[in-house]
């Protein structure tokens, strides 16, 4: 293995102990010391974009979480993420396209049902929203408990059918 590798393996290792710790700081320095090694690998890339996320450094964190989803384009973590940074930077239209991805590869997951249900609900697209809220609500029924303090369910509020399948009383 050369040395380049075994650096990186470790400071993957490193940042990993550091997530299992919640220190995202620490995650963040260990991939950094890294430098261009880490945009060659994959995980590293989605670790060091992550971690950019968890610090709401959401601009910085594209980057890493493209070049991840570029070399581990089936990861719906990656995707997910990636998602959730896009929304954040204004590009609501690249966090559904990701998303969509996402389900497409495993449509079993609740979380990214729910989040498209909020995306598209943005996007001020009431099917799409309440087809995946649905479906968010079929596989996980405790989404529900979220929909209240959900701020980007706003747009649907009033809504007969969302109130109907979020369980508000009219």
């Amino acid at each position: 293995m050369s040395v380049n590798r075994l650096l990186l393996r470790r400071a993957i290792e490193e940042a990993e102990g550091y997530t299992e710790l919640g220190m995202t700081e620490h995650v963040l320095r260990a991939l950094q010391r890294r430098g261009a090694l880490v945009h060659g690998n994959g995980r590293a890339c989605y670790m060091l974009g992550d971690a950019l996320r968890e610090l709401a450094r959401y601009e910085e964190a594209l980057l890493p979480l493209e070049r991840s989803a570029d070399l581990l384009p089936d990861d719906i973590h990656v995707l997910m993420s990636l998602g959730w940074c896009y929304k954040r930077t204004g590009q609501l239209g690249k966090a559904i396209d990701v998303l969509e991805r996402a389900v497409r590869i495993d449509s079993s997951e609740a979380v990214l049902h729910y989040n498209l249900a909020c995306y598209w609900s943005l996007a001020r697209n009431r099917t799409l929203a309440l087809k995946y809220l649905s479906r968010a609500l079929e596989i996980d029924a405790n989404f529900r408990d979220l929909i209240a303090d959900e701020a980007d369910f706003n747009p649907l509020r009033h809504d007969p059918d969302f109130r109907l399948l979020a369980g508000v009383i009219v």
